[in-house]
């Protein structure tokens, strides 16, 4: 019957979370998608199967065995085969196969279907880099599913095989590791978001013009950071409300609860850096504005000034053209100028250009033009 749902499955018309992804698809080399393919029993690795056929045969022959199935982007006819034969509810495997979902938890009958969006940060290009992994828990089986290279599942896997206590307890244990390397990954991509932010603010009050990109870039990882943690919180409350039903050791209990704390004081950093973002970016539109303030008074000054000296410019100019009005009209040569040949012509003439000179100045002064 799974084997029929999944053809239906193929026929259908491509998922709307593919067909909204900007990035479109990437041809990638092939490489091999099973990682590593292991039996464990009583919390020890008792078989490493060669393919997903002999881990099954394998996983069947040993009652009270768990199979942990480690997939880096496989095809889709080898999800479909792994869904095929651990009875995987067709809903779980489209979104494994198209990826680019948001973090959540689904139950189908006896098979737990997680996202989680892991984060890594990238010191060189000073960038924050996700990861998708998916991972399907059963009674007896735990399928991991990455579209990334973070996290890093081998790390996962070594320390769970070092610890065959919390081993034995089954593919709840291994989704808490699974949860808690996820969780411990976010801390460094909380660093250097700090990091990032307090470079920026020297940038803006250093008056960098290049600081409100940046704050836009790191702005949009903050976003996508906080899509990736939020979710977590009640998924993880969800788990540890639904261990007893479970059968999850009280100890384990304990452990899921400490990741959710750890995920919480994420959530709660990150959305301080949304809000600190934000106040950054008023603080340099508010600092940007006063800049151009400060330029426009300053040019502003510099009109006054220049207007000022306009003023006196042309004051003088009226005072001195006074003169030379009255010489010019003597400096016609004329016959009939009954002033030329008066004893006080010349003395009235410098009088009146003196009385007309004082009179402008003393206007032009209370004007304030001199």
């Amino acid at each position: 019957m799974a084997r029929l749902r999944l053809g239906s499955w193929m026929k259908r018309e491509l998922a709307p979370e593919h067909s909204m992804d900007p990035r479109g698809s990437v041809e990638e080399a092939p490489r091999p998608s099973v990682i590593d393919n292991a039996i464990y029993q009583d919390g020890l690795r008792v078989d490493t199967p060669a393919s997903l056929g002999d881990a099954i045969a394998a996983l069947r022959s040993r009652p009270g065995a768990m199979a942990w199935i480690g997939l880096y982007r496989p095809q889709e006819d080898e999800l479909i085969k792994v869904a095929d034969e651990f009875g995987l509810h067709e809903l779980a495997i489209e979104d494994a196969i198209v990826a680019h979902q948001r973090p959540k938890a689904d139950r189908y009958g006896g098979t737990l279907f997680v996202v989680l969006r892991a984060a890594q940060y990238l010191d060189q290009p000073e960038k924050v880099a996700f990861g998708e992994l998916h991972v399907f828990v059963g009674p007896d089986f735990v399928i991991t599913v990455r579209h990334s290279e973070a996290p890093d599942l081998a790390k996962v896997r070594r320390r769970m095989e070092a610890d065959p206590e919390l081993l034995r307890q089954g593919p709840q244990a291994v989704l808490y590791a699974i949860l808690d390397a996820v969780v411990d990954g976010y801390a460094p991509v909380v660093a250097g978001l700090q990091n990032d932010i307090d470079e920026i603010e020297v940038q803006v009050f250093g008056g960098d013009p290049a600081a409100p990109r940046r704050i836009y870039s790191l702005s949009r990882e903050v976003i996508e950071f906080q899509r990736a943690t939020t979710p977590l919180i009640a998924m993880l409350e969800g788990f540890d409300a639904n261990s007893p039903k479970y059968g999850a050791d009280e100890e384990l209990q304990r452990y899921l609860r400490d990741v959710a704390d750890h995920a919480i004081t994420v959530t709660e950093r990150v959305a301080g850096f949304r809000q600190m973002l934000q106040d950054i970016l008023i603080v340099n539109s508010t600092l940007v504005s006063q800049a151009q303030n400060e330029e426009m008074t300053k040019l502003t000054e510099a009109s006054i000034a220049q207007g000022d000296e306009v003023k006196k410019i042309s004051a003088w100019a009226a005072i001195l053209f006074a003169p030379t009005l009255v010489g010019t009209i003597y400096g016609m040569n004329f016959d009939h100028m009954p002033e030329l040949h008066w004893v006080l012509g010349y003395p009235l003439a410098i009088v009146l250009m003196g009385v007309v000179c004082a009179t402008l100045y003393i206007v032009f002064k209370r004007r304030d033009w001199l």
